[in-house]
Order: C-alpha cells, then sequence, then structure tokens
C-alpha cells in the first residue's frame, strides 16, 4: 500500500486515557522481519524516551511491538501476523499503559526532588517491566538523601497536583523554564506538574499526581560515575510492598519471633554460625595434621627420605594443602597426594628442601600424558587431571619415578 502520510497524528499527545480508536492504514512494511503497518492515527505509545512502548490489539491481532520510524516520524506498529485491512479499531492493553503513565509521572516528580534537595540532575531514565531507574549525577547519596527525596516526591503525589500537558513554542519555553533542555525542534510538548515540574516529554503521563498512589525507593548504586537509583510506583509500590511484608513474616514464623525482634536474632544467628564455623576450622585443621601424621607414619622408606603418597578422598583442595605443609615441616619427605573428589581431579606434589627432587618436573611427566596440566616449582607443585578416576594411576607412576630418582630401581 502507498503511504499517504508521513508522520502518525499521535492521540496519546493530547488524551492518555483512549484505549479505543479508529484510524486508516496507510501502509504495510515489514518491520525487522515482521508484519507492520502505519495509522494515519494512533493511541499505541511507540518506545522512546525510557519508556516501554504500549501492547494491545488492532482489529483482534495482537500489536508486539511499536516503533518510531526515525526518517519520518511514522508510527510503525508490529503485528503478530499480517494486517490486511484497511480501516481497524485499535485497542489498547489499558492495565500496561496506565502502569507506564504512573511511572512515568513518578519518575518526572522524582527528579524535580533530586534537584530541589541535593541539586542533582537526572542524566538518564529506564522504565522497565519490574521496576524502573533514574541515573543521578551526585558524588555521594546517602539514606538520609534517598529517605528525603522519597518523602518529598510522595508529597507531592499526596498533595494531587494536576498534571497538565502543553504545546509550546521555543520562546515560550525559554520564559518559562524547564528541568531539562529539549531535544527536537519545532512546537515543545511540555509535561507540567503544576507549581513543581516542567520538562518537555513526549510520554504518557496521569491527569493527577495522587492517581500514583505511592513512590518507593528500592536502592541506589554507583553507576559509571553516577548514581543509579531504582524505584517503582502505584501497583509495583503496592506489590512490592505486600511481598516484602510476607518475606518478613515468613522469616519472623521461620526464626520464631515478632517483627520487631528480627534484626536482634538474625545478627545472634550470625554470630553464633561465625562461632561455630572457626570452631569447624580449628577442628579441621586438627584432623588433618593427624591424618598429616599418620601419613607420615605409614610412609615407605625410600632412600634417604621418606615417601607418603595418598588419594585424600574427604578432602578440599585448601585440607590437601594443609596436609602437604605439615609433611613438608617433617623433614626428608616427598608427599604425593591427590584429591578426587570433583571435576577436575587435584595432584599436589610437596618435597621438603632437603630433598633433590623436582616437583614441578615430576608432576609436569606425570600429568602430560594424561592429559592433565599443572606447574610450581621445585619443592611444591600443582596440577589439574581431567578424569578422576585416573588420579590413582598418576600416583602410581609419580612414587615410581621417585623410587627411580632415589635409589635406582
Amino acid at each position: 500500500m502507498s503511504r499517504s502520510s508521513p508522520v502518525t497524528e499521535r492521540l496519546y499527545y493530547t488524551n492518555a486515557y483512549i484505549t479505543r480508536f479508529t484510524a486508516r492504514v496507510v501502509e504495510q512494511l515489514t518491520w525487522r522481519d515482521r508484519p507492520a503497518v502505519i495509522l494515519d492515527r494512533t493511541a499505541f505509545y511507540p518506545e522512546g524516551g525510557g519508556q516501554p512502548a504500549d501492547r494491545g490489539h488492532l482489529n483482534g491481532v495482537p500489536v508486539e511491538d511499536v516503533q518510531v520510524r526515525r526518517e519520518d516520524g511514522a508510527v510503525v506498529h508490529v503485528m503478530s501476523t499480517p494486517l490486511t485491512a484497511t480501516e481497524v479499531e485499535g485497542v489498547i492493553d489499558w492495565q500496561r499503559r496506565f502502569d507506564h503513565m504512573q511511572q512515568h509521572t513518578a519518575q518526572h516528580i522524582l527528579s524535580q526532588a533530586f534537584l530541589r534537595i541535593l541539586g542533582a540532575a537526572t542524566i538518564s531514565v529506564h522504565l522497565g517491566t519490574q521496576a524502573a531507574t533514574v541515573d543521578i549525577a551526585h558524588d555521594d547519596l546517602t539514606p538520609e538523601h534517598l529517605h528525603a527525596v522519597e518523602a518529598l516526591t510522595n508529597r507531592v503525589i499526596e498533595e494531587n497536583r494536576e498534571v497538565r500537558v502543553h504545546f509550546v513554542d521555543e520562546a515560550t519555553l525559554a520564559r518559562w523554564g524547564v528541568r531539562r533542555p529539549p531535544r527536537v525542534q519545532g512546537p515543545i510538548r511540555v509535561v507540567e506538574v503544576v507549581d513543581f515540574d516542567r520538562v518537555p516529554c513526549g510520554g504518557t503521563h496521569v491527569r493527577r499526581t495522587g492517581e500514583i498512589g505511592v513512590l518507593a525507593i528500592l536502592r541506589a548504586e554507583r553507576y559509571k560515575g553516577a548514581w543509579r537509583v531504582t524505584f517503582v510506583a502505584g501497583a509495583r509500590a503496592r506489590q512490592d510492598y505486600r511481598r516484602r511484608r510476607e518475606l518478613l513474616q515468613e522469616v519472623g514464623h521461620v526464626l520464631s519471633c515478632g517483627e520487631n525482634d528480627l534484626l536482634a536474632r538474625v545478627q545472634r544467628l550470625l554470630a553464633e554460625a561465625e562461632a561455630a564455623r572457626k570452631q569447624l576450622r580449628s577442628l579441621e585443621a586438627r584432623f588433618w595434621q593427624l591424618e598429616a601424621q599418620v601419613l607420615w607414619a605409614n610412609g615407605e622408606p625410600c632412600g634417604p627420605v621418606r615417601l607418603v603418597s595418598a588419594t585424600l578422598e574427604s578432602a578440599t583442595p585448601h585440607a590437601l594443602r594443609h596436609v602437604a605443609t605439615v609433611l613438608r615441616e617433617q623433614g626428608s619427605v616427598i608427599a604425593l597426594l591427590g584429591w578426587a573428589g570433583g571435576h577436575p581431579a587435584r595432584l599436589l606434589f610437596a618435597t621438603s628442601s632437603d630433598v633433590p627432587v623436582a616437583m614441578d618436573n615430576l608432576l609436569r611427566e606425570v600429568l602430560t600424558p594424561l592429559g592433565g596440566r599443572g606447574g610450581g616449582r621445585a619443592e611444591w607443585a600443582e596440577g589439574a587431571l581431567p578424569d578422576p578416576a585416573r588420579v590413582k594411576d598418576a600416583l602410581a607412576q609419580a612414587r615410581q619415578k621417585v623410587r627411580e630418582r632415589l635409589t635406582g630401581a
């Protein structure tokens, strides 16, 4: 179909509450390998300005995405299946639209609150499907800053101020003063929260701030030299509150205490857990020290040294190193230790300083034919073996090579 109008009339510019409309198809096209249409007028908001696109139907066919064609500003409706009609009835997914109206209007108020309290400008905005973010230019946002900004934002919401939309020229815009300069030329759409905020914006907004209900700041974290502040508003804030209440109740039930006692109970449990971890580490160290002594006692005399070889099935790599350290301290010892408790398996070869056998060379001689890799120094070498079932074979080969070097046998 030929193109009859280069620009789509955007009905949501003057009335974001339109949920049904009729329009004429002026162009059918393919948009990123999917069927799409352009209408002479639409209430569908296209993705832009940090706000996601609307969803809904055209003649019952789902609209899966809405984008703006850069070269002429036409609104492209990406369809689930091709649409052949020339006249259509559009239906907006109102729940999604109103959610975006709440988040976007709340963001305007929040950004102005940051500016008024901290002199901190909003760098960028993203209105996600679960939460929204604003990137704030500030050196250090403290909890006290966030509480003050959140409080001011919610006060403006509770005051149920009118939200107005204006189309103004550049002279009027300069006389008014706005929170940030416009990104377009010509007649400029300005969204005003009466007596609080004015900003050029093409998004959809509520008529009065009271329709937002409430805003909650969830967290703030450093991001690319600024602060990324995550928030929810409206129904999202209520859902977040309900989820947190349920979580607190569940945790209180598990810990058998009331909400006011949760922090003290958790702190006590953490202290007890840390004490238990310290005791466990002490017991483990003692256990592996005794294990090392047993291994030493059962070691094989090999020329002037004692040869200790073992696979420690229940050890961790850390415990393996502890055993090797204890054995080395006995003097005149070679320790060939293996661990087959995971993938890859581990080998650790260690010797006391008075033994003239290089462990790094020995390890490579054993591991390379078996597809393993490792390295280290003459007195200590570690490596990985892909097949844990080959640990015993590797240790047997290492023992034989040690015997040959020390006794010639």
